[in-house]
């Protein structure tokens, strides 16, 4: 995982706008817009982001996007309003879980195709606490954040977990299975 280009100001601005993201929806029920005019330049740029929001350690939703669709602080705000309202895995956040909440960005570089000619031949090009995964196989899709390593560290448990995501058996291999791999910057 590497940590991000941006100073410690940008960060901060990041991180100011995924909580007012949340309290937003949290009152209006909508998303925030955002105005890029109040943003500095490196902020605006088209990026690929996920927010992550955990509650005393736990996961309590996260949303993002694999590829860069809008610009950064659009991406981020969207995102902290999906992951604190329509993550299908929790209920909608409540006013009452904000002071516990636990807000972390991860801004991904842009996602690379690994070339491999077999599972082993991949397994051994994972790069653990580096590589992000995509596992794409028909239409089947998944993707595990290079955070994800802290509860996977080993790699070919990770490949298996991710073909679980993605809705296949852990043992599942096929030579039409694709992976892409990713780095993240990350803000906390």
């Amino acid at each position: 995982m590497a940590r991000t280009s941006l100073n410690k100001d940008q960060q901060q601005q990041l991180l100011i706008l995924a909580k007012n993201a949340i309290q937003h929806g949290l009152t209006t029920g909508k998303p925030l817009k955002v105005d890029l005019a109040d943003f500095p330049a490196e902020l605006t740029v088209q990026r690929a982001t996920f927010v992550t929001l955990q509650k005393h350690g736990q996961l309590r939703g996260c949303i993002g996007l694999l590829t860069a669709v809008r610009p950064l602080v659009e991406d981020i705000a969207e995102n902290a309003f999906c992951a604190a309202f329509k993550d299908p895995r929790f209920p909608p956040l409540t006013a009452q879980e904000l002071t516990d909440l636990e807000i972390h960005l991860s801004i991904l570089s842009p996602s690379e195709p690994m070339i491999f000619s077999s599972e082993q031949d991949l397994v051994s090009q994972i790069q653990p606490n580096i590589d992000g995964l995509i596992l794409q196989e028909g239409h089947l899709r998944g993707t595990f954040l290079p955070s994800v390593w802290e509860q996977l560290p080993d790699p070919k448990q990770f490949l298996q977990h991710l073909k679980q995501k993605a809705g296949l058996p852990p043992n599942y291999w096929s030579n039409t299975v694709k992976i892409y791999r990713y780095t993240t910057e990350i803000i906390d």
